[in-house]
């Protein structure tokens, strides 16, 4: 069955022109402007280098950015071999239900197929109803790591 949001949406690479609807679309689902971040993510994930390991998808409605997907193929410790890793996922909240974030996540899947990994992890916060949702949807369940934190404010 095809996508509805498949048809509506073209999925490409971010570019640079992008940046400004980033940062508007992720301040209005998390409350904060974060221009500094974001033209710091761009210069690693826009730039001229070689793409192969990372991925910044945009999903446009006629010219217009609606969603965006960021992650990169990451080794970490512990014994992990190398995974897609995703980091960000936002879609307008205009175009919320639209199956959007599935079609970004369709391809950043296929993408990371491609740079040779088998496993995708991202980390959603327990509260996050919606977000936990929309992976779980996806087919994400818990993985064979649990992240763990620390406090250094609450150390003595």
């Amino acid at each position: 069955m095809t996508d509805p949001a498949s048809t509506l949406v073209e999925v490409c690479d971010l570019r640079a022109e992008h940046l400004d609807a980033v940062v508007r679309i992720d301040a209005q689902h998390t409350g904060e402007q974060k221009a500094d971040y974001w033209a710091e993510v761009f210069d690693r994930f826009v730039g001229s280098g070689p793409r192969d390991r990372r991925v910044g998808l945009a999903a446009e409605e006629q010219g217009r950015l609606i969603g965006y997907l960021l992650g990169e193929v990451r080794a970490f410790e512990f014994g992990s071999e190398a995974c897609g890793w995703i980091f960000a996922v936002a879609v307008d909240p205009e175009s919320l239900r639209a199956h959007v974030a599935s079609v970004l996540l369709s391809e950043a899947c296929k993408r990371f197929r491609d740079a040779g990994v088998d496993q995708v992890r991202t980390m959603v916060r327990r509260n996050d109803v919606g977000v936990m949702s929309f992976f779980r949807t996806n087919g994400f369940e818990g993985g064979s790591f649990v992240q763990l934190e620390m406090n250094l404010n609450e150390q003595g």
